[in-house]
């Protein structure tokens, strides 16, 4: 196993090294097409809702998901927001320490806010700056009330799966965890009498994490961070995206040979540095155009359900906000299961009520920020023109805030480079729990991930290669199909667990 890995380590270097020399990326690309056509059609599956509008079917799937989940744990989204914040502010951590005074270990490796931080890091990126833009040139503006919908349904599914992946994680001697929906689909799908059913939906949940964690989780954010750096700073040439790649491709290796406490203790200080340096810049624009605010939450409303000039109309504007929704936050997907099982809890639940934050940061706060800033700015049509294709979402959510602050492209594109470095961490602790899953948790199996993972890294940075990233992105969201088989089974453990933790926290004042 371990030559394999060394083979294919040697053999993804040597597409670096003779890339731009030898054309090997156009050849990738011709490789790869076949697959990312089969993988999207597969994925991205449309159903035409109405003459001209379609909805991919894995987002209806999420979207049915956090509709089912908030209805069967009543609310749980909005009716213990205020159970989840007193959690990150440490009101319930007595529970924990009577567990631990009673001679048992408090399992885990990293804190309720480090977990929050490292999940956080994986979703709230680019398509918080880039995708609200090119939602918004589909649908108007009308499509960030369905967006902020969708995000409140997807807080209900973060919480279920996030229980679960600290409930049926594994914790090793040394303290170290191994967790997230390959394990809750083993594990728990064989504690509920469907062991076969979890025998196929955990292994082929890890391929789909180690593929994606490649591409969307890492060569599409390099590769989006050099772009925009090399245009902001005037250079052009390959050769600097290289040098670019390389830096980075360093950078994530020394944090992520560290593991998830290491990651944990970056994304906890980066993460609410770059979200707070965003949601600061946008502000600012809001003050400046405080009087248009009104009106702009006013073509939100009207927009939502009398949509013009929008194909599809009432459907079209609903569908861009749902896939918006379902994009950014990954709600159902899986992913975040995989940070928030390192955490250190006696009980699951309480996890699982962190994790639900999530959705309402990424997509509720920050996204509806942006589409604040982006519809302001718009008033006079300079920016995009509602219902056709932003061609350049990045740019068009440079201009938006350029409109106030003319500097706010050095300011985007530290956003840019933070949000894809941050994002780039936590696929890689997401990919490696996948490889460790399919291929063992020795040393060498580790670190050949590690050394590939890095290298992809410099390969998204310096070269074209769209067919590799859209096979990838399409096994992103296939990940959503096991994970959401897995969370209807297990959803009555997600119950007891939930009964559990109130119970506990009643005598907390």
């Amino acid at each position: 196993m371990t030559k394999l890995l060394l083979t294919l380590l040697f053999t993804v270097t040597s597409t670096v090294i003779f890339a731009q020399e030898e054309g090997i990326a156009e050849k990738i690309n011709k490789e790869f097409q076949p697959l990312a056509d089969k993988w999207g059609g597969f994925v991205f599956y449309s159903v035409e809702v109405s003459e001209g509008v379609y909805i991919p079917l894995v987002v209806v799937l999420l979207l049915l998901a956090g509709l089912i989940f908030t209805v069967l744990f009543k609310f749980v989204n909005v009716g213990k927001l205020p159970i989840s914040i007193n959690i990150l502010k440490g009101k319930y951590d007595d529970l924990d320490d009577e567990y631990v005074k009673a001679g048992k270990q408090k399992e885990g490796e990293v804190s309720h806010f480090q977990a929050l931080t490292s999940a956080l890091s994986g979703t709230v990126g680019l398509g918080n700056i880039s995708g609200v833009a090119v939602a918004l040139s589909l649908g108007g503006p009308g499509a960030t009330f369905w967006m902020i919908i969708a995000g409140l349904l997807g807080m209900s599914s973060k919480f279920v799966e996030c229980t679960l992946g600290v409930k049926y994680r594994d914790v090793c001697k040394d303290g170290k965890v191994y967790g997230g929906p390959m394990y809750y689909l083993k594990k728990g799908l064989a504690d509920v009498g469907k062991g076969t059913l979890g025998k196929i939906l955990a292994p082929m949940f890890a391929i789909l994490v180690v593929g994606g964690s490649f591409g969307g989780g890492n060569m599409f954010q390099a590769n989006q961070a050099a772009q925009q750096f090399t245009d902001m700073a005037g250079l052009k040439s390959p050769t600097y995206s290289f040098i670019f790649g390389i830096v980075m491709a360093v950078l994530v290796g020394v944090v992520i040979i560290g593991g998830i406490k290491r990651i944990g203790s970056f994304t906890e200080k980066i993460v609410p540095f770059m979200v707070g340096v965003y949601l600061v810049a946008a502000i600012v624009i809001l003050v400046v155009n405080y009087s248009h605010i009104g009106n702009a939450f006013g073509q939100i409303f009207n927009g939502a359900f009398s949509p013009e000039g929008i194909t599809g109309g009432f459907l079209g504007v609903l569908i861009q906000g749902f896939k918006r929704a379902a994009f950014s936050n990954e709600a159902g997907v899986g992913s975040a299961a995989i940070a928030h099982s390192a955490v250190k809890t006696k009980y699951p639940v309480s996890e699982g009520l962190v994790a639900l934050l999530e959705p309402f940061i990424d997509t509720v706060i920050v996204c509806t920020m942006t589409a604040l800033v982006i519809i302001i700015a718009n008033s006079d049509g300079s920016i995009m023109t509602y219902g056709m294709k932003s061609p350049d979402g990045v740019l068009a959510t440079s201009k938006a805030f350029a409109s106030v602050l003319p500097w706010f492209t050095y300011i985007l594109t530290l956003a840019v480079v933070l949000f894809a470095f941050s994002t780039i961490l936590s696929w890689s602790y997401y990919g490696l729990q996948g490889w460790m899953f399919l291929f063992g948790r020795s040393k060498p199996v580790i670190y050949v991930y590690k050394i590939l993972f890095c290298t992809f890294t410099i390969v998204g940075s310096s070269v074209s290669l769209g067919a590799v990233t859209d096979f990838s992105d399409a096994m992103i969201f296939a990940m959503a199909v096991p994970n959401i088989i897995g969370m209807f089974f297990l959803y009555p453990k997600v119950k007891e667990e939930l009964n559990r933790y109130l119970e506990a926290v009643k005598g907390v004042k």
